[in-house]
């Protein structure tokens, strides 16, 4: 009977089946969308509370911490070195302005070491060879600065065993000729006050009439109680 049922269904004669659906299409589709994504719920929902019997997220938390604190610190020590940079700069520029005014004042000290060669020079040629006892005056130098002015140098020394300072002044005293006739200007620009220890040196301009010829400048040396030390008489 099996057998017959069997063949039947093989051969040409067997009865047709038309198969039916249920749902449609876009219904299963759905029903398929939410049991996926109910084992995906379920499956992340069983990923994190693994994490959490595990003890990786509460590590990964720590580690986000020390990170955290890591990045505190570098920019801590990026600010100090940012700091340290400025002050550096600022040092630097402190330091050449300060080598700016110490070369300005080698540049003065130089001037000022010429000048002082040229003074000595100038005492090394009014200084003679040999030297009296007692206050001298051992050069003038007088020459015309322009008309009616007269630029004088004077040098003054005193020489012997105990010297002792002699205050009181020096004058001068021009004499020549002005309009054809013998002229003298006596104390020509006032007395000058002078302390002559071991060497004294002044210098002046002195003023007198545009029209008159100097010849000669007389100046001398007066100390304190009005006694007349030196005497010297220089001519144009």
């Amino acid at each position: 009977m099996r057998w017959k049922l069997l063949r039947r269904r093989l051969s040409i004669s067997a009865p047709r089946v038309i198969v039916r659906r249920h749902l449609p299409w876009p219904l299963r589709w759905a029903v398929a969308a939410v049991v996926l994504g109910f084992c995906a719920a379920i499956g992340l929902w069983a990923f994190e509370f693994g994490k959490d019997i595990a003890g990786l997220d509460r590590q990964a938390k720590d580690e986000l911490a020390g990170l955290r604190v890591d990045v505190a610190e570098l920019r801590a020590q990026r600010d100090k070195a940012q700091s340290l940079a400025h002050t550096a700069d600022s040092l630097l520029k402190a330091e050449r302005a300060a080598q700016d005014k110490l070369t300005q004042q080698v540049r003065q000290l130089e001037v000022d070491n010429q000048a002082l060669k040229a003074d000595l020079g100038f005492f090394e040629r009014l200084l003679p060879t040999d030297a009296a006892e007692g206050v001298s005056i051992r050069s003038v130098q007088v020459a015309l600065q322009a008309p009616g002015q007269l630029r004088f140098q004077l040098l003054a020394m005193q020489s012997g065993k105990n010297i002792a300072e002699i205050k009181g002044r020096c004058e001068l005293t021009l004499n020549g000729s002005l309009e054809g006739r013998t002229w003298v200007l006596p104390a020509a620009g006032g007395s000058r006050p002078l302390a002559v220890s071991r060497y004294a040196r002044t210098e002046g301009l002195v003023e007198f009439p545009p029209a008159a010829v100097v010849k000669t400048v007389q100046v001398r040396i007066i100390d304190g109680a009005g006694v007349v030390r030196a005497v010297h008489t220089a001519k144009l």
